[in-house]
Order: C-alpha cells, then structure tokens, then sequence
C-alpha cells in the first residue's frame, strides 16, 4: 500500500543526516584539542625532555639517551636513597648533572676501596656492576641538613659528591621517570629497572 503525498507536506533535507556526523565529529575535535592542551601543560610545567651527556650513569643511562624528569615530584614526596636526580652543578650552576642518591641528610657516608658505608654500614649497590666499582677511598662525612651524597652508577667515570661534595637541596629540580630515546631503552626508570639494567 502506497501513501499518497500530502499538499504542505515536503520530505527531510537531504543533508538532514549528515548533522549528527557533523556533532559527532564537532565533539571529537573539540575533545582532542582539549587533550592536546592537557599535555603540552603537563609537558611543559610537570615533565622536561633532557639529553644525557656523558657515561657516568652507565649501564642505566647511556651517552646521548634522553628521557624525561618530573619536576614537580619532589613538591610532594622526599627525595629518597637510590632516586636518580637531575641538579645544577654546584660548582657552575649553568650546567647541569644527573647522578643518583647514596647519601640522605643526617648520615654518614664513608668509602673504602669503592665500596660505599652509609652510618656504618656497607650500602648494597644493586644498580651497579661489580665492573663499574673503582677502588677509591672517601674519609667518612656526615651530610648536612638539606644536602644529598650522590653518586654515578659508572664510579670510576663520574664527578660526583666525592669531588664536589654533597648536593643542596634547592639545586635539586628533578627525578630522572622515564627514557624514551633510543627505543631499545625506551621504559620506566623505576628501582626495579635500575637492577635489571645493572645484571646485563
């Protein structure tokens, strides 16, 4: 059975249904920008690109890698033993260095043929190669208030507190989260990580 059109009567726009496509598609480019916008504030004010230079964090960092640091971690929990940091050199603070935290404020820290003593006790370094270990001595130093002993995983290729001395707390801007360059290093600098990159 037909229907028959009616006078007044007129048949839907031909376009009528391209205006949900049309919505649709207005809501997921207005949803992207806001994703987009999202992450570049994140990536500008909570995470910073960096180069490594230099092999003094071997085998965890290599010369050249690049990964991110959190700048804003810090703010919200304490920098811990074992954190890899980013910090201005204290001797020129136009550069900057990224080592690792033997050394909290308070202790005392000691090294005898390259074997570190944190209060006494010799600190298992399982992020560093029975390879990498140097044969050097460090008379025994308790760390200030507000100051960090930090150290390369690479000991007989690194510039760290041994030489310089314990880092300030306020030089220290960020913790080393993630590398994403080159790809075969591509993951999280977690502890767990930082073993496993050590037992290669």
């Amino acid at each position: 059975m037909q229907v028959a059109s009616q006078p007044g009567l007129t048949s839907p726009p031909e376009n009528a249904s391209n205006v949900p496509l049309r919505r649709e598609l207005r809501s997921w480019t207005r949803d992207l920008a806001v994703a987009l916008g999202l992450a570049i504030v994140i990536m500008i004010f909570l995470y910073q690109p960096v180069k490594v230079e230099g092999t003094s964090m071997n085998p965890l960092l290599s010369d050249q890698e690049r990964i991110f640091i959190n700048k804003f971690v810090y703010r919200f929990e304490p920098i811990e033993r074992g954190d890899v940091v980013v910090f201005w050199y204290p001797l020129d603070r136009s550069k900057s260095f990224i080592k690792r935290v033997v050394g909290l404020p308070g202790e005392t820290v000691e090294i005898r043929a390259g074997h570190v003593y944190v209060n006494g006790q010799e600190l298992q370094d399982q992020y560093v190669p029975a390879g990498y270990l140097d044969g050097s001595n460090y008379l025994p130093r308790r760390i200030s208030r507000d100051e960090y002993f930090v150290m390369g995983d690479h000991r007989d290729s690194s510039n760290d507190s041994r030489v310089f001395g314990p880092v300030p707390r306020g030089y220290i801007y960020g913790k080393a989260v993630f590398a994403y360059w080159p790809v075969d290093h591509f993951g999280s600098l977690t502890a767990s990580s930082t073993v496993s990159a050590a037992s290669k």
